[in-house]
């Protein structure tokens, strides 16, 4: 398999993971509920949910545009729980669409971008792009522990689920 043909996969599982999350668990979540300080990095699940989409942006826009947003990374971006999460489902089917015709060649080389703080930095693409989704996987398990604690079932997201549902031609 070609280092392309991973990261496109990974981006299919970070856009399936997402919707799972928003779809069908935390949509069980009344409006205390999403918006209570449970403990988490950005405490509720809307700062959480805010802070993915926050970050998504920012990172597709310095792989595919290749501008440096600044954004701090608490922004929220929408108060509102519908435009919130229809925003973020958006915002993770960019990531296959723009892998799919993405240079392969790239992926060896570096991305450049400017930090919040205005340092600039360049670091090597292919794991700069695993980190994207490794970034969103860790948050969307806060998320999910956030779900358990307050008595709801925790979706099953690891990516293997996610693998057998597309071997079986399910999506």
């Amino acid at each position: 398999m070609q280092l392309i043909d991973y990261f496109i996969r990974l981006a299919r599982y970070h856009a399936w993971a997402t919707e799972l999350l928003l779809g069908k668990s935390l949509a069980h979540l009344g409006d205390e509920q999403w918006h209570r300080d449970c403990g988490l990095y950005f405490g509720s699940v809307h700062r959480t949910v805010n802070h993915l989409l926050v970050t998504d942006n920012i990172w597709h826009a310095r792989f595919a545009q290749g501008v440096s947003p600044r954004m701090a990374l608490d922004t929220e971006l929408y108060h509102e729980r519908d435009p919130l999460v229809a925003a973020l489902r958006q915002a993770v089917q960019r990531w296959p669409r723009w892998l799919a015709g993405a240079d392969a060649e790239r992926l060896a080389g570096d991305l450049s971008y400017t930090r919040n703080n205005g340092e600039t930095v360049r670091i090597p693409f292919a794991p700069a792009l695993g980190h994207v989704f490794n970034h969103a996987t860790h948050h969307r398990g806060q998320l999910s522990a956030a779900l358990t604690s307050m008595g709801f079932p925790g979706p099953e997201l690891d990516w293997v689920y996610q693998l057998q549902q597309e071997a079986r031609g399910a999506t």
